[in-house]
């Protein structure tokens, strides 16, 4: 009797030539005419990259352009979340394989616009290629808008002068692949005079500016709330310069920024600008002029010599003093009585 085998060979699948391996994945590959999307294996294959992001990057490429591929569209679409969609568009971003830029469109709309890389970019020349394209699309905006005037003015372009330039006609044919024309030569505007600056306002004294930047910068050791940075100091400055050209003190302004402060003061710069913007006094009213000074009022009477004593002392004439007069009426007064 023959001997019976346990085990017979596997029958080979029709239509699938043999793998010459013994063990893996096998391609059954057939030729498509239509209707595919062509995927490098830098991403098919990529080392870091998610499957979720892998498979999501796959079907942005394959759908036309203009189809929505924000997180809730494609969330609507993948039994996946908007978080799960959401990382792997961060992920082929980081890798760049999109590019998500907020744009401007030509009726002033703002809106995200995607660009998909088929192969991968630097985060570097994605930013140096960004203005570029938005560039030429301003470009090809513009001449969509010369090119309609064109053809609404019959062929002619208008010209300064009086003058018309007629645009070539464009022969006809076959279809030819659309090629993204160069951005065109922006026009060189013309020379005119400078504009008049309008008249500024004169510098600030340095002294009073420096004095006022001092004092800013010194509230801290009245208060640790009022430690204020450089750019607030320079902020406050002038409105400090203001006080003092009004003839306020450093040690009265001192006490009208520190004196009865909120407990809780989160800005401190901001409680700061609005006492000098709303405690600034009017300005010192002018001083009252002095009576005129005339030379007779404050000029003393010259020194004379006494006829009695022969001292010096100050009268408008000679004569004597006034201890002779006084003793000449005095005695002459005890003669009498005598």
């Amino acid at each position: 009797m023959a001997e019976q085998k346990l085990s017979a060979a596997p029958r080979p699948i029709q239509g699938v030539r043999r793998a010459a391996t013994p063990s893996g994945v096998t391609h059954v590959r057939t030729c498509l005419s239509g209707q595919y999307v062509v995927v490098g294996n830098h991403l098919a294959q990529h080392r870091e990259l998610s499957l979720t992001a892998i498979g999501l990057a796959t079907h942005i490429f394959s759908v036309p352009e203009g189809t929505p591929v924000d997180i809730r569209s494609l969330a609507e679409r993948f039994p996946e979340g908007r978080d799960r969609i959401g990382f792997a568009l961060r992920e082929l971003e980081a890798h760049g394989y999109l590019r998500r830029v907020r744009e401007h469109t030509e009726d002033g709309r703002l809106v995200t616009r995607t660009y998909a890389h088929h192969t991968p970019v630097d985060a570097a020349s994605a930013a140096v290629a960004e203005p570029v394209r938005a560039a030429e699309r301003r470009s090809g905006a513009g001449r969509a808008r010369i090119r309609h005037a064109v053809e609404a003015a019959g062929g002619e372009t208008p010209q300064e002068g009086g003058q018309a330039v007629a645009e070539p006609a464009v022969p006809a044919g076959p279809t030819a692949p659309t090629v993204p024309d160069a951005p065109a030569p922006v026009p060189e505007a013309p020379v005119s005079a400078a504009p008049e600056m309008p008249p500024q306002e004169p510098a600030r004294s340095a002294p009073l500016h420096e004095k006022a930047v001092a004092l800013l910068a010194g509230l801290r050791r009245a208060d640790e709330r009022l430690t204020l940075s450089l750019r607030e100091v320079r902020r406050l400055a002038p409105a400090v310069v203001d006080w003092f050209e009004r003839g306020v003190g450093p040690v009265a302004l001192r006490h009208t920024l520190t004196a009865d402060l909120p407990v809780v003061m989160k800005h401190p710069a901001g409680v700061l600008a609005y006492r000098l913007r709303e405690l600034l006094p009017p300005p010192l009213p002018a001083a009252p002029e002095p009576p005129p000074v005339t030379g007779r009022a404050h000029r003393p009477p010259p020194f004379q010599e006494c006829d009695g004593c022969e001292r010096v002392f100050r009268a408008p004439e000679p004569g004597r003093c006034r201890d002779c007069r006084h003793d000449q009426v005095t005695g002459g007064g005890a003669a009498n009585a005598a």
